[in-house]
């Protein structure tokens, strides 16, 4: 650990390279996700009462549930063009280039939201989001890729981790913002909304100070003595020969290669072993129970008697958690290895959803498991963000040469993308099931303790036997 803070006091420079790239890169993605839970209430009835007061009629539930899947959707729309864009525009112009001019999109994004009010538009709020989503698909693969290569090797993981730390850092910071204490109001919610654009206007004011990326300077430009000042300049000055030989190596392996398309790495038979392991990883990411956990939190906040008013607190020390383990998970990857914390992390979420089902079967029961519960979600997320979170990310972007690796970006975030347009997608289904009709309280939870008890029983005959995951209707209500 001494060797790493003094590693981190080397290279901090560095440092405020990577907090420049982080803020107006996946910390605005993550903070974007997440603040529309907090102004999605406002923002429908901004738009019943414009629709109220333009042709003097309320709309139907069913048109206001429309307008506002298009105001959650067109941001996932505008994700997947940015995505697509962003491989020629990073290869053309570089990193640095194409996320100053991203800061500049989604300044004017965020000026459309936040003063959608006052101009009593709603349709400026979809502009807005529709810009913001072509905003994250640029600045998420430009900021992965651009971390990844200006960093040294003894600091790959660290750095390639920071990504996954500033997603973790932006739903953290909407969670904090959108708390009814300081924007998350009636009066606020366009000013919240408004956030990214400050920390855009930030990184377009910074960012000019450093230097484009080694690689790409000496792979794409063949500029070497540009490559060497830019090492230099990140990394202070050294003996960075191993560093530059294996750039030359990558150069003598790749000449005449450009950055490949999507289709053109499709059909080159030598990254396939590396497009198996990215989907094996993306696929474990997304299989691993987060959305799960993530969907039915509050559920189960409520399933343990905690009042209404402190849930948001809760939740938000569940992104706090993942943050901090992040962190730690960065500070670590280098010394203990990918492999491990892959392993370690996914068998400890493992367990503890088996734990977490079995609180939950039983809660009924037992009421200090319906605590249990909510101690199991901290630690699902703190195992999450030590293992999988972090590890993924940097073994992705490691395994990839310069050439390859804007596919390999682009394909992760469009993932992450719809990933979350299917979250979103099922919270806005399951809260309008809720607002239709709903049987009466006394029958419902008599069907649902009916439905408990017959679970339960079921579940004492299977204990000798392999578990099985108990079905999604037994969750609390």
């Amino acid at each position: 650990m001494a060797g790493f803070l003094s590693d981190l006091v080397q290279y901090r420079q560095l440092l405020l390279m990577i907090m420049v790239l982080g803020i107006g890169g996946t910390h605005l993605s993550g903070f974007q996700m997440s603040v529309i839970n907090y102004t999605s209430p406002y923002i429908q009835k901004f738009i019943n009462e414009t629709w109220l007061e333009r042709y003097g009629s309320v709309l139907h539930q069913e048109t206001l549930t429309l307008l506002w899947s298009f105001i959650v959707s067109v941001y996932c729309v505008g994700g997947m063009i940015g995505c697509l864009c962003s491989g020629y525009l990073t290869a053309k112009y570089g990193k640095k280039k194409c996320l100053l001019f991203n800061d500049v999109v989604l300044i004017v994004a965020t000026l459309h939201t936040g003063f959608s009010r006052r101009a009593k538009s709603f349709e400026m709020i979809l502009i807005g989001r529709f810009l913001e989503g072509i905003g994250a698909g640029i600045h998420m693969n430009a900021h992965v890729q651009y971390a990844g290569e200006i960093s040294p090797k003894k600091l790959r993981g660290f750095v390639n981790v920071t990504s996954s730390v500033f997603l973790a850092l932006g739903k953290a910071v909407a969670r904090i913002l959108g708390l009814r204490d300081l924007l998350g109001t009636e009066d606020m919610w366009n000013v919240l909304l408004s956030f990214s654009g400050l920390v855009a206007l930030i990184q377009l004011l910074f960012l000019p100070f450093f230097p484009e990326s080694p690689p790409y300077l000496l792979l794409q430009k063949g500029d070497k003595a540009g490559c060497l000042k830019a090492m230099k300049q990140l990394w202070g000055e050294g003996n960075y020969h191993t560093e530059f030989d294996d750039m030359m190596k990558e150069k003598a392996v790749t000449k005449g290669t450009k950055i490949m398309n999507v289709l053109e790495v499709l059909k080159e038979p030598s990254v396939y072993p590396q497009l198996s392991t990215m989907l094996l990883l993306l696929l474990s990411l997304q299989l691993c129970g987060l959305s799960a956990i993530t969907f039915y939190t509050s559920e189960i906040f409520q399933t343990a008697s905690l009042q209404e008013s402190t849930i948001p607190y809760v939740s938000l020390g569940v992104a706090i958690s993942e943050l901090i383990s992040i962190i730690f998970c960065s500070s670590i990857i280098d010394h203990f290895g990918r492999r491990i914390l892959l392993w370690g992390g996914y068998l400890l979420m493992a367990l503890i959803l088996v734990l977490l089902e079995t609180s939950l079967l039983l809660s009924d029961q037992f009421l200090w498991m319906r605590y249990g519960s909510v101690i199991l979600i901290f630690l699902f997320i703190i195992a999450y963000g030590i293992g999988p979170a972090g590890a993924v990310a940097s073994v992705m972007n490691e395994i990839f040469t310069l050439s390859t690796r804007c596919f390999l970006v682009l394909f992760a975030s469009s993932s992450l993308l719809l990933s979350w347009s299917f979250q979103r997608f099922s919270s806005t289904c399951s809260s309008q099931k809720q607002k239709g009709s709903q049987p009466p309280k006394s029958q419902k939870n008599s069907k649902h303790a009916d439905l408990r008890r017959n679970v339960i029983r079921l579940w004492r005959r299977m204990l000798p036997k392999k578990r099985h995951s108990a079905p999604s209707s037994d969750r609390p209500p």
